[in-house]
């Protein structure tokens, strides 16, 4: 299967969250797979996006408006020390984790991460790289990275997303669709 990728150049925190938005829009459109109404999902696919990126690059930024974008409206907690933030959105579960704390695979293989992928439930990991293969695979892996002179005051990010399945490719293959972030895109493979 060949790759599918996108590269996008993020100004600021702004358009970090205007990915998070897109993300969101073109998973519901690989959901609703030509219906018009989000009211007729039953059992929309199961995802899993990894997010990879230093600290303070993006990655709970993203994942905040991604979930805001699918329906969320109370708080949307980093789970940087609860390791674990649940929120059930209309047909979805989704499913926020953050790694960055553990030590070992053995620790996240505890939190029971493979037990909350399938259809219906979307699982975004920040720092899948600790947890080794207790972490189950990724179809979307997104990189956000910092651009410029090292002052991350005013250094825009660079978004770095690749599939890893078919249902990846279709998810990024709708964002790269997204009119809204054509300014950002620096490619479409």
């Amino acid at each position: 299967m060949p790759r599918a990728s996108l590269e996008l150049n993020l100004a600021d925190s702004g358009t970090t969250e205007l990915l998070g938005q897109a993300l969101a829009r073109a998973l519901l459109a690989l959901a609703l797979n030509g219906s018009s109404s989000p009211a007729s999902l039953e059992a929309p696919p199961g995802a899993v996006l990894h997010l990879h990126g230093e600290l303070g690059a993006g990655k709970t930024t993203c994942v905040r408006s991604l979930l805001r974008a699918l329906g969320a409206a109370g708080p949307v907690r980093s789970p940087t020390y609860a390791l674990v933030e649940t929120y059930r959105l209309g047909a979805w579960t989704c499913v926020h984790a953050d790694l960055y704390r553990l030590q070992s695979a053995a620790e996240v293989d505890e939190l029971g991460l493979r037990d909350l992928i399938g259809p219906g439930c979307l699982l975004m990991v920040e720092w899948p790289e600790k947890g080794g293969a207790a972490v189950p695979p990724a179809d979307v892996d997104l990189t956000l990275r910092y651009t410029g002179n090292g002052d991350l005051a005013h250094d825009g990010r660079q978004a770095l997303l690749s599939a890893a399945t078919p249902m990846g490719s279709a998810w990024l293959l709708n964002l790269g669709l997204d009119t809204s972030l054509v300014p950002y895109l620096s490619n479409l493979t």
